[in-house]
């Protein structure tokens, strides 16, 4: 498994309160197996695995102020020069670049609006072993309330070539498909979208980057979702790309599932 380009999204981990309580959500979920040997010098950082394969992470939070979420990184080969365009662009850092070795040095950014995501740089530990298949990391979008601020946010950071979509059929709502630099605009090349948070999001909910996870039938995962003490904020819904719904696991962290990904 090579590395990943710079901005494409290599990693997902999500922060939680209970982490037997998270391995028991998803293990059933989405059949994730997990390391059984973590350790105090990483925080108890646990891998999850799909067949084998490294598909995301689960880490206790270290504070309960913390929030409950999930954070996509995006890869960069040069962590601390990546930070500094972060900067100059309008953005913050919210953890400075660390490193962890052997696997890598990360980052924990926010773009103008608040909205947060982490940085890579890998060295034994580059990213997901497994993507696009049921079970593992599909997609990420950043919602935001400003679209223009984001658009030139992450397009001069990033290089990203942007492309307007039309995701939910008929004139929907305002959505941008972002593809690395040196690739085609469009929905063949995109790794990341952006969309906008019109006024039918709660006003108190923040700007953020959600994650998405491949389903084989999403109506299934929003049941289990509930089932196993989760929530469905969005019932599946059918979007040109496939069927996908919105969740929340049992200790309140958001993810989307996804039937049928090509995106």
């Amino acid at each position: 498994m090579g590395g990943y380009p710079e901005g494409a999204p290599c990693w997902a981990d999500v922060s939680l309160s209970d982490l037997a309580a998270g391995r028991r959500f998803y293990g059933e979920l989405f059949g994730w197996t997990f390391d059984e040997d973590t350790d105090e010098r990483h925080g108890h950082y646990t891998n999850a695995f799909k067949d084998g394969r490294r598909v995301a992470a689960l880490q206790p939070k270290s504070d309960g102020r913390m929030p409950t979420s999930w954070t996509v990184y995006l890869a960069t080969p040069d962590v601390r020069a990546l930070t500094a365009r972060i900067r100059a662009a309008g953005g913050s850092l919210i953890t400075d670049p660390m490193p962890v070795p052997p696997h890598g040095t990360l980052a924990i950014a926010a773009d103008p609006g608040g909205a947060v995501f982490g940085l890579w740089q890998g060295e034994e530990h580059t990213g997901f072993e497994l993507t696009r298949a049921p079970g593992a990391y599909c997609w990420s979008e950043v919602y935001t309330r400003d679209t223009d601020r984001a658009d030139a946010f992450f397009e001069s950071v990033f290089g990203y070539r942007g492309a307007d979509a039309d995701v939910l059929g008929e004139g929907g709502a305002d959505f941008r498909l972002w593809s690395l630099p040196g690739a085609g605009p469009g929905p063949g090349a995109a790794v990341v979208g952006r969309g906008l948070m019109s006024d039918a999001f709660p006003a108190a909910l923040p700007e953020h980057f959600l994650v998405y996870f491949s389903v084989e039938d999403c109506d299934a995962a929003a049941g289990a979702c509930t089932r196993l003490g989760g929530r469905v904020t969005a019932e599946p819904f059918d979007i040109p790309y496939g069927r996908m719904a919105v969740l929340n696991d049992n200790q309140g962290a958001v993810f989307a599932v996804l039937q049928g990904s090509d995106a």
